[in-house]
């Protein structure tokens, strides 16, 4: 007798995916969980770790899991997904049926863009593992050329300190292995013009980690110089905070009380609000892989009033763009205030102004590049054993 059709479907086993974020920030649960709710015929399987203890997870991750999550390493799997965090080669040596399943290593940043510390060699420890992962990876994708570029660059730079024995165009072998893929928005925010009216505030959004390398002080300057000028704004100051906030946060929330609407960490609901309700987002960073809170904003309505520099001459357009000027700050803000007092003029006049459309980077247009990226992985795939 054969089968029903009800007994075949019974019988199809789902696509399954292993998705790897070892260091579990903000911006890669974004990621992780769009591709969940977007694949949603997929299997997901996912293993996380707390984004705390950088040099210590970066290293130790493919330990942790080797000997903690064996059990489900060692399942079956059609397609294994991991972030630039993940220790892949060494997770993949001490568990070797991992081997068997090919696999897509995502780089939301690289370590080889981030300026040196004194902790070199803790450095040289993070580029290592992002190193042996891009090589021991089947696919090696990034959110923007910049990304992948200065990874590439870096690594070329840094196998030229090798003393000797150093493996030939290891950069050329992981760039023919590579694609640019950028984290989609989770969110459709139906942007539109954004006029005012005379007596409003003009609403600036700056909605970026809390860190140095985001140059805060570049911001608040601008916004200092503009309640010199008595430009009638308000502020919103909000994104992730960490245990070493920059001083030059609580300095400026004194300095700035009377234009701030708001400041800190929000829920999701209340920061989609703010993006909404801001008329311009600023960015003054010194490293972005994507500008995903910058893009996030645009979608939302806003201005982008950004550096002519990193992944955002891929994602804004260059009107938008102020001259960059990385080793000079101070030159850098006479452009970014210029900008800014453009855009109060022509609010202040009651002008219309457009936000670029993003509508091209959410997941409903993302998806099919994504899944054209798994099934050719999954079917140039060769098992070692």
């Amino acid at each position: 007798m054969l089968p029903s059709w009800i007994d075949m479907i019974d019988d199809i086993t789902p696509f399954r995916v292993l998705l790897l974020s070892p260091y579990d920030a903000m911006s890669h649960r974004y990621w992780r969980e769009g591709l969940k709710n977007t694949f949603t015929e997929y299997e997901w399987v996912e293993l996380t770790l707390p984004p705390r203890y950088f040099n210590w997870r970066i290293r130790s991750n493919g330990l942790t899991w080797a000997f903690f999550q064996r059990d489900i390493l060692n399942q079956s799997f059609d397609l294994i997904i991991a972030t630039s965090m993940t220790d892949l080669a060494t997770l993949r040596g001490l568990v070797p049926s991992l081997t068997r399943c090919p696999n897509i290593l995502y780089f939301h940043e690289n370590q080889f863009a981030y300026p040196e510390s004194e902790q070199s060699q803790l450095n040289l420890e993070a580029k290592m593992v992002n190193l042996f992962s891009a090589i021991a990876a089947d696919r090696v994708v990034f959110n923007s050329e910049y990304n992948r570029s200065s990874f590439v660059e870096g690594v070329s730079a840094l196998l030229k300190k090798m003393p000797d024995c150093v493996p030939p165009k290891i950069g050329e072998h992981i760039l023919g292995k590579s694609d640019v893929l950028p984290v989609p928005l989770i969110d459709e925010f139906g942007a539109g013009c954004r006029k005012k009216n005379k007596n409003d505030s003009l609403t600036l959004l700056w909605n970026h980690r809390w860190e140095y390398d985001k140059a805060p002080d570049r911001f608040f300057s601008a916004l200092i110089k503009l309640k010199q000028l008595k430009i009638n704004f308000k502020v919103n100051v909000v994104g992730q905070k960490f245990r070493n906030v920059p001083a030059v946060f609580e300095e400026n929330y004194v300095l700035l009380q009377d234009h701030i609407n708001a400041w800190g960490m929000v829920a999701r609901d209340r920061y989609c609000d703010l993006l909404r309700s801001s008329d311009v987002v600023v960015s003054t960073a010194l490293h972005d892989f994507q500008g995903l809170a910058v893009l996030e904003a645009v979608a939302a309505g806003c201005i982008p009033v950004v550096p002519d520099r990193l992944a955002y001459k891929e994602y804004i357009n260059k009107k938008y763009r102020y001259q960059s000027n990385i080793n000079n700050p101070d030159n850098e803000l006479v452009g970014l205030v210029d900008r800014l007092l453009d855009i109060a003029r022509l609010f202040e006049k009651g002008c219309a102004m457009q936000s670029d459309d993003m509508s091209g980077l959410c997941w409903k247009q993302q998806k099919l590049r994504y899944q054209n990226m798994f099934e050719f992985v999954k079917s140039t795939f060769v098992s070692p054993v």
